[in-house]
């Protein structure tokens, strides 16, 4: 299964960017083909057109599934991630199965992740078949968090990918 990772965590190299491989590896069973840290695309993200942006958006595009991360910033997904979903244009990730990701510092946060990003993915086009999933940051290499939402979104997310015609 291709799958990209796309995180939007201001600080290079994060704990988002690692839970985001990690989720992304153990759904597919292998490394995720393509990985975006977003913050390394700079100002190109401030206007349309940038050719590092650009050549992003077409990998996320061209990928069977997408994991997109971000850590909780006053309560939601960080403005980082959504200047670059904003470079999508309409419809920009139909054929892509999109999983919602954030990390976050307890459970007061939870449900951000369903009720904030996964809309934002959907209105672009994703299928996400799956719960949004929440990690602890300070434990999100916990495999008895993270086995139990596998264990569900694994045969959603490949039954999806199989079921969708990619363009």
């Amino acid at each position: 299964m291709d799958i990209a990772v796309v995180t939007g965590n201001p600080k290079p190299a994060s704990r988002t960017l690692d839970a985001a491989r990690l989720v992304a590896e153990r759904l597919g069973g292998a490394p995720p083909a393509v990985v975006i840290d977003v913050v390394e695309l700079g100002a190109g993200l401030l206007g349309w057109g940038d050719p590092a942006v650009a050549a992003a958006v077409e990998q996320v595009q061209g990928s069977a599934v997408a994991v997109f991360a971000s850590p909780t910033y006053k309560a939601t997904y960080t403005g980082l991630l959504k200047l670059f979903l904003d470079q999508f244009p309409s419809n920009g990730l139909a054929g892509v199965v999109g999983i919602p990701l954030m990390l976050g510092a307890g459970p007061a946060h939870a449900l951000a992740p369903e009720l904030l990003l996964k809309p934002v993915l959907v209105e672009l086009g994703a299928t996400c078949p799956t719960r949004a999933l929440y990690l602890p940051d300070s434990d999100y290499t916990n495999n008895d968090l993270l086995e139990p939402w596998l264990s569900v979104a694994r045969p959603q997310v490949e039954a999806s990918a199989g079921a969708m015609v990619h363009p």
